[in-house]
């Protein structure tokens, strides 16, 4: 019998958190999903793994038989996972980098030709990052690097190589009220309803909602975007306002489209991120550096710049 992994994560999360609610947001999905899919492990198994009662979810006895296996099967394919990814990048001279959005376009030609003459024979693999998944692909090793526009406080859950900061600034419709003014009170765009990246994208959907400095005032939210081009359209068409980079003002300019500094919201820490508990490889310290020689910010330290 084979049974996807993923059911198997989403069953030890609620085993952990003793709930479905705390669960689903643990693993960034609606609480209909995970129902779902503890639903299709039980009917996999043959097996009940949960009562289910007010106070929460207790696994059975052959939930507990389960749970007590389920960890060290997870772990195990995780490094192998991450072993065979990083064989392979090593033996093709292959750097996988994702990046978010319109954040490429810091990058030049420059930036790879820099990289190859550090590493001759060395390739760059270019990967846009998949707002369903939280870490772009560093979690699974799918890439090596995130090149992101981040708050400075996910230097806790990553190792970070700062390139600089960036400005986040208020993307509005033409026509909006607010869409002349030259700079734009944080306060004036708290009660305007917003385009949200999907639930799945965890920390990075409240991120670009400002959900922090907001001191608990609520987001309204007008449309929910899969993609840049759904947010930018969304932008377009009057579902809502976002948050954005302040290099997007430039590459995605657009008539129909007002970008506006705004006061009060912190600025973006950009950078290349990686997993704590993996190393830098020297393709890995060769491209930050290239980064660092070719993007336009002003150098960080130097490699490897935090390590929590």
């Amino acid at each position: 019998m084979d049974v996807d992994t993923r059911l198997l994560r989403s069953f030890a999360a609620v085993c952990e958190e003793g709930q479905l609610t705390a669960a689903a947001a643990r693993l960034f999905v609606s609480q209909p999903t995970l129902t779902k899919q503890i639903r299709q492990l039980e009917t996999l198994l043959g097996v009940e793994l949960f009562e289910r009662s007010r106070r929460g979810m207790a696994p059975t006895r052959a939930g507990r038989a389960l749970a007590e296996r389920t960890g060290t099967m997870l772990a195990g394919w995780d490094d192998a996972l991450r072993a065979t990814r990083a064989a392979a990048a090593e033996q093709g001279s292959t750097l996988r980098v994702g990046f978010e959005g319109g954040i490429i376009n810091l990058m030049t030609r420059r930036t790879v030709t820099d990289f190859t003459r550090r590493m001759p024979g060395w390739q760059v693999e270019l990967r846009q990052n998949n707002w369903f998944d939280p870490t772009s692909g560093l979690a699974s090793g799918e890439i090596d690097l995130a090149l992101w526009h981040a708050p400075s406080s996910i230097s806790e859950q990553y190792h970070v190589a700062v390139l600089g900061e960036e400005p986040r600034c208020a993307a509005l419709p033409a026509g909006h009220r607010l869409a002349g003014h030259d700079v734009i009170e944080l306060t004036e765009l708290l009660d305007e309803p917003f385009v949200a990246l999907p639930p799945e994208a965890g920390p990075w959907r409240d991120y670009w909602l400002a959900v922090r400095e907001r001191g608990g005032r609520p987001v309204r939210i007008g449309a929910v975007a899969h993609n840049s081009d759904e947010w930018l359209a969304a932008v377009v068409c009057g579902q809502g306002i976002g948050f954005a980079p302040e290099t997007m003002s430039r590459l995605a300019a657009r008539e129909d489209v007002a970008y506006r500094p705004v006061r009060g919201l912190s600025p973006s820490q950009v950078g290349l991120y990686w997993p704590k508990d993996r190393e830098l490889t020297p393709a890995m310290t060769a491209f930050v550096r290239s980064c660092r020689a070719t993007v336009g910010f002003s150098a960080g330290p130097a490699v490897p710049v935090r390590s929590g």
